[in-house]
This record gives structure tokens, sequence and C-alpha cells, in this order.
């Protein structure tokens, strides 16, 4: 995930509203593909070998840290000196955010600044900065917080390259710079936090769809948008694994995480193939209107991925459905302001900070069922020890 991934990529990539039309597109030619037939065409330029090895080998490794704290926990860890950045607190810690512009994003900020909460007597001051998901907003709020003050910088990037150079000039300044969700394509960040990453989670979808449904079966491909990297490497996974089970993939869209449009490209396909024999989805925010499509069609719903929000576990659970949820848990929000107090402590951290990635299945679904949280709650927020909770999730 970190910058051997990221040192693939393209640079400035399409904007959310431009990168997928209404109308399904055309199977993919059978030549673009590794396997006859399979319609994923090339591999994503993210794709490297090693970190895709190296990330599924991480889904049998076992953590150290806390029990029962798996944002405190690491896998494999590898540790970062950090005795230059050690300073008397209290501390300004300051925060550029990608957006908050999805329920993931709302618990999970929910989620870190209930863990500031607990460190109130260490933080002095908490500065947030919402991007609002356009990269040059980001790259101003990031030279902005520059000037402010900050002991330490956090930053969940909007997208891969192009906020490289922002967190650069961070660095640059001798800032104790924390990148966590997405990656970017340097290594002047003291640490890289994040779950296994996108391969994990796109192997483990993909390989259940692919053996839940009948084998040569069409499955249909839903991605959120292109250019982010653990939303890349998801893809990229699942193509290994459709491709090495021979399935047809009859479509890979762009939904723009809009249930409405999901809903319309799941009918198209419907329409078009009349049977869909399994739901591949990169992100699980419309996991639930991929759902609604099939019942709506009066259509049996064929094996599916979604994600730990509680709609789509309840739906799961109510529906009876064939389904998993690899999950990208919440609960990494928290990781981050612990990592910069270690950090300005001169502690030593993991890097890159790998934390567990816990999968959802048919036999451990009712532990993650909570009827008493909103249905856009994710069920890993690793929060229910926070100030606030449960009202402040509400």
């Amino acid at each position: 995930m970190r910058p051997s991934i990221a040192a693939l990529a393209v640079g400035a990539l399409l904007a959310l509203a431009g990168c997928a039309t209404d109308e399904p597109t055309a199977p993919a030619s059978s030549a673009t593909s590794e396997a006859t037939g399979s319609g994923t065409g090339e591999q994503s330029k993210f794709f490297v070998q090693a970190d895709y090895d190296n990330e599924l080998a991480l889904l049998d490794a076992q953590p150290t840290g806390p029990a029962g704290k798996p944002w405190e926990q690491a896998l494999n860890p590898k540790m970062a000196d950090t005795a230059k950045f050690k300073k008397p607190g209290p501390y300004k810690i300051c925060f550029s955010n990608a957006g908050l512009n999805n329920p993931w994003r709302q618990v999970g900020f929910k989620t870190m600044q209930a863990e500031v909460d607990t460190h109130r007597d260490r933080i002095s001051e908490f500065v947030h900065v919402d991007a609002e998901g356009k990269d040059q907003k980001q790259i101003a709020d990031i030279n902005d917080l520059l000037g402010r003050g900050c002991h330490a910088l956090i930053v969940s990037p909007n997208t891969t390259a192009t906020l490289t150079p922002a967190v650069e000039a961070a660095c640059r300044k001798g800032l104790p710079v924390i990148v966590f969700d997405r990656g970017v394509d340097t290594s002047c960040p003291v640490t890289f936090i994040n779950p296994i990453g996108g391969y994990g989670f796109g192997h483990v979808s993909a390989e259940f769809v692919a053996q839940k449904m009948k084998p040569g079966g069409k499955v249909l491909a839903l991605r959120i948008l292109p250019g982010v990297d653990v939303l890349e490497t998801r893809w990229s996974a699942a193509k290994v694994a459709f491709d090495r089970a021979g399935v047809n993939v009859v479509g890979v869209e762009f939904t723009d995480g809009d249930p409405a449009k999901t809903k319309k490209i799941v009918d198209d396909y419907i329409q078009r193939y009349g049977t869909i024999d399994g739901v591949w989805m990169d992100a699980g925010a419309v996991a639930v209107a991929a759902v609604e499509a099939f019942l709506d069609a009066g259509k049996p719903v064929p094996p599916i991925n979604g994600e730990d929000q509680l709609d789509f576990l309840k739906l799961w659970k109510d529906k009876k459905l064939t389904a998993i949820a690899p999950t990208y848990p919440t609960y990494q929000w928290r990781t981050p302001v612990i990592a910069a107090l270690r950090i300005l402590d001169g502690e030593a951290v993991p890097d890159p900070w790998k934390l567990p990635q816990p999968v959802i299945t048919q036999d451990n679904l009712d532990q993650y069922l909570d009827p008493g949280m909103p249905p856009l709650h994710y069920a890993m927020c690793g929060c229910t020890d926070l100030p606030g909770y449960p009202q402040r999730w509400k």
C-alpha cells in the first residue's frame, strides 16, 4: 500500500462526477484480460506483486499489542525511531482530512474526535480541516496548516499521487507527519497507518463471490471512483481472483457512491443479462442499494460483499443473503492520534502501522448487529469505550 504501490500511480485523476456514466459499458474484450472471457480488463497500474503477496500473508498474521484494542495492535511491526521529534506538551495536533463525504468517514471522524477527548490533558488544541473531497483544497489546507504552529500533522489524502507533493512539503518543515487510511507516494511520513489494506479486502471478497456462485457465472463489479490506492488495490486483487476462477465479469462500473445510480446500474445489467450470478463491490456503502435492485426486480440476490455498515448487516440477516463483509475498520481513526502522541514523546512507532482487518461472515454476523445504532453506523468503530458513546455516533 505504501510508496511502492503509489509509485506506479497515474497523476491527476478524474473528478468524482465525471468518472462514470449512467449506462453500463459493453463487456470488455477477452483479449484484454488474463483469463479468456473474464472481462476484468488490464491490471491496475497500482498493482505491485510484492505488496499483494505481503498483504495476503498478513491475513494470517497474529497481531502484537493490547488484547481487545485492535486500534493499538500491529501486524509484523517494524519500528521507526522518533527521538528527534520529542518535545514537551501540551500539543497542538492538526488534521488535514480528505473529506466527510460518506458515512464511513463521518463515523471515523467522530471516533477520532472522541479519542482526542481522552487526551485533553496532553492535547491543548485539535485543528481539523475538511478538504471536501477536493485535491486542490487539501493541498491549500496543508499549506495553511504549516503556518499554524502544529506540533504534528495527520493527513488522510484525498488521492494518492496528487497529494504527495503537499505531504513532502510538510515533511521538509521538520514536522512529524502521520498518514492514514489512504497512502501517498513518499516515504517521508513518520508512519503510514491503515489495516491490512485493499489487496486483503479485494482478495477475501472476490474469492467468496467466486466460490459461492456457479462456475463461469456472470459477475458485476461495482466501484466508487478511480485513483485512490486502497480502492485500486481492492479491484486489482479481485481481478486476480476472478481471472483465476474463470468467472465472467460482464461489467465494471463506477457508482460515485450514489445509491440511486447504483440501483440503476444493477437494474440495467439485470435487464441486459437476465441473471447476474455475483456482485463484487470495492466499498460497501451502496451494498443495500445493489441488493434492493434485485429485490425490486423480483430476482434472487446473488452472492455479494458489503462492509460492516449496519444497514447492510441487518439486510443480510433479514433476507438470509449469501454475503461476506471484508472490513476496513473505522477504529483506525483512533490510531493516528495515539501515534502522534507517542511520536511527540520520542517513542518508537510501527512503520508501516498495519492494523488487524477482521472479516464478518455468516458465522459471526450476529455479534456485529446493533439495533440501537443508526443504519449508517459502522460496526467496527472501536468506539464503545470512548466518551459520548453511543449518543455521539447517533
